[in-house]
């Protein structure tokens, strides 16, 4: 098993994406247009704006709504460039933090960023200050109660993944984890299946979780949101492990 993630990170995690539908949103369409802009609007060839796609779909975003976003980017309507730009630092506890943005300012996105760095306890670190900690792979999630273990441990291992982390709860999610390159044959075997995936992405995951309680995890939690709720930012990574009283405080 994994371990990489507590099922309640990623319970919470999901139920904060829900309260934010229309954010999630915005920032989905973004991602589309840059992956348009930059490799053309056929999600066959581009396999960027392929991964933009599923995630907007595993979001629940309409499919005209996915299609103008791809048109826009692709150059049938006016749209601005986006430029990815990937801030490392630190938070509460000495957890390390990697914010991925896409921006059309620079210099407005690094000096948001930092500023709440500095407000909520965190500091700004320079290229490679924690990213050496974090390895990126392709994470499938599927609600416990859609398969069975010898079903999605059979699917999951022959089609490709690395590592299959099983449920704490009925309420919880298998993780599937692949290598980059498996990413894309492991999520379609296991649809081909007919086992509904909740979320699939790439993703950047530490090698080792610093757990928080108490202070601590309220402050790194705050952090985190924060990061998270800005318009620029597209995701944000962390090595906290905050435990689920904390979250559901």
């Amino acid at each position: 098993m994994a371990g990489h993630s507590k099922w309640a990170n990623i319970r919470h995690r999901k139920e904060r994406q829900d309260k934010k539908r229309s954010k999630i949103w915005s920032k989905c369409s973004k991602a589309i247009m840059a992956a348009a802009r930059t490799g053309g609007p056929d999600p066959d060839t581009n396999l960027t704006l392929r991964y933009a796609i599923d995630e907007a779909k595993y979001a629940n975003m309409p499919k005209d709504t996915i299609k103008r976003a791809i048109d826009k980017g692709a150059g049938a309507g006016s749209g601005d460039a986006f430029e990815a730009i990937t801030y490392e630092g630190y938070g509460p506890a000495g957890v390390a933090i990697i914010v991925d943005a896409l921006t059309d300012n620079k210099t407005r996105t690094v000096g948001d960023v930092r500023n709440t760095f500095k407000k909520l306890g965190g500091s700004m670190g320079n290229s490679g200050a924690v990213s050496y900690m974090f390895s990126t792979k392709g994470q499938i999630l599927i609600e416990a109660a859609k398969t069975t273990e010898d079903q999605i441990m059979e699917l999951a291992i022959e089609a490709g993944a690395e590592d299959v982390e099983a449920p704490e709860s009925d309420e919880a999610y298998w993780t599937i984890l692949t290598e980059i390159t498996e990413f894309i044959a492991v999520k379609e075997a296991i649809e081909a299946a007919g086992i509904e995936i909740s979320e699939a992405e790439i993703t950047k995951l530490p090698a080792d979780t610093v757990e928080l309680t108490g202070e601590d995890a309220q402050k790194a939690f705050n952090l985190i949101e924060a990061l998270e709720d800005n318009d620029d930012v597209q995701k944000v990574y962390s090595n906290a492990d905050i435990d689920e009283s904390a979250l559901a405080s």
